[in-house]
């Protein structure tokens, strides 16, 4: 139909340019009339992708799977913790005979030591596209860090590299408060170097640090002065917002074509799964406690790195420490403090999940609660859709916001309900293993 248009478009501008030929010029008697085309581009079809995210524990890993399966697709991990090798159980990170049926991207490419910065995730991912691309299939992005999709999707700030002399010198300068573990000290010395946000980074995010500290070194100004593109982005979107109830933005000013979906339950089955998740994460021997300590073993401390501020292993690394410190020994009371923190801790990121991809307009939300069938043949025919105009049926459409009273209520009303750690018996194993590893770790504390 386009090319048709164009064609007629063309034949038109040629005949009105012979009509004129009035305007034609003679040479040694002879007439020449001069003629010209007119062409309109035809836009290039932009690749299809496909982004699946949600808050921890609502099955987004499973739906991308089963997708990839159907539709000869490769996964790009959008996850900051599933890089890290050796963090898998807390990671939720997909098993060898998954990776094996489908192949995964930016899982297990870092040891834990290593920081991964969402400008590395933004070149990482980019290019795994363009890999998959390339070779016929369909890029399936999933995870549920924020921030990574963010830039994934809406481009990355034209921040300045730092120089190799700079990034030496800034290290120089952060080295020895590193070591001396003075956060407070390094931070007021680059608010004192022109970057007042740096009192807000999460505590001991040296990476964060050293990094503004490059930017301003390079660029005399702070991070904060380099645009980021998702603002431009909303600024458009939100003068295109006139349907409330879809709230859902096109993507036809970027350079894919991104179908984008967010998986989610209702508030309170999500509370319960994720709490039941954790439980799963503790049981038998290889669970998080096992990788937590390892990471300990491997000299790190929590909260001294992105790995180690990870949710779930951040707090088995400080429950582990603090075992260590009474002679390799834990009460059932002190256990079942440390589950009740790690569920907490879980459902408050789970909460924050939701705020965050509440106000990125791009995503179609959809119900977690229904069948697997039912969701993937949805997302399956929306990449397949050809009208440009996507519509979530009421039957699979989740809601932003909780509407009711009664939902309201019951939210505050929850309380954690275990199904395998109930009785003080049930963590017996799992006190056994802790007297057994760590009392002879004691020596590293």
């Amino acid at each position: 139909m386009i090319m048709t248009e164009v064609c007629g478009l063309r034949t038109r501008c040629l005949h009105f340019l012979l009509r004129s030929s009035s305007s034609s010029f003679c040479r040694h008697g002879r007439q020449f009339a001069t003629t010209t085309t007119c062409s309109i581009p035809v836009p290039k079809k932009k690749d299809k992708l496909i982004v699946i995210s949600g808050p921890t524990g609502s099955g987004k890993t499973r739906l991308a799977l089963e997708l990839a399966k159907r539709l000869n697709g490769e996964i790009v991990s959008a996850d900051s913790v599933q890089v890290y090798r050796g963090l898998d159980v807390g990671s939720a990170k997909p098993t060898e005979s998954e990776r094996k049926e489908v192949r995964h991207h930016l899982v297990d490419i870092l040891h834990p030591s290593e920081d991964y910065s969402v400008g590395q995730f933004y070149e990482d991912a980019r290019q795994a596209t363009q890999d998959i691309l390339k070779n016929g299939r369909v890029p399936i992005v999933t995870g549920g860090t924020g921030l990574y999709l963010r830039w994934f999707i809406y481009g990355k700030p034209d921040v300045p590299k730092a120089s190799p002399e700079i990034a030496s010198e800034v290290h120089s300068e952060l080295a020895e408060l590193e070591r001396n573990k003075d956060w407070d000290a390094a931070v007021q010395l680059v608010v004192k170097a022109g970057d007042s946000q740096a009192q807000f980074l999460a505590a001991n995010d040296w990476y964060r640090l050293r990094r503004s500290l490059e930017i301003i070194k390079t660029s005399g100004s702070p991070p904060s002065a380099f645009q980021v593109p998702y603002k431009s982005f909303k600024d458009q979107f939100d003068t295109r917002l006139t349907d409330s109830s879809h709230d859902v933005n096109s993507s036809s000013d970027l350079d894919y074509e991104f179908i984008c979906f967010f998986l989610s339950s209702p508030r309170l089955d999500l509370y319960k799964s994720i709490d039941y998740r954790c439980e799963d994460m503790l049981a038998g021997s290889n669970g998080i406690l096992s990788e937590a300590k390892w990471l300990l073993d491997e000299g790190l401390l929590p909260n001294s790195n992105s790995a180690t501020r990870a949710i779930g292993y951040r707090q088995a690394m400080e429950y582990l420490l603090r075992c260590r410190e009474d002679g390799g020994s834990s009460s059932a009371g002190d256990f079942y403090a440390f589950l009740s923190e790690f569920q907490k801790a879980s459902r408050n990121f789970a909460k924050r999940q939701m705020t965050w991809f509440r106000n990125e307009h791009i995503y179609h939300w959809l119900d977690a609660s229904k069948p697997l069938e039912m969701v993937l043949n949805f997302v399956y025919d929306a990449y397949h859709d050809q009208t440009g105009s996507l519509v979530v049926p009421e039957s699979l459409r989740m809601k932003k916001d909780m509407t009711s009273r009664r939902e309201v209520l019951q939210l505050k009303a929850y309380r954690t309900k275990n199904r395998h750690f109930v009785s003080r018996n049930d963590c017996s194993d799992i006190l056994d293993w802790i007297r057994t590893t760590q009392g002879k770790a004691m020596s590293v504390v």
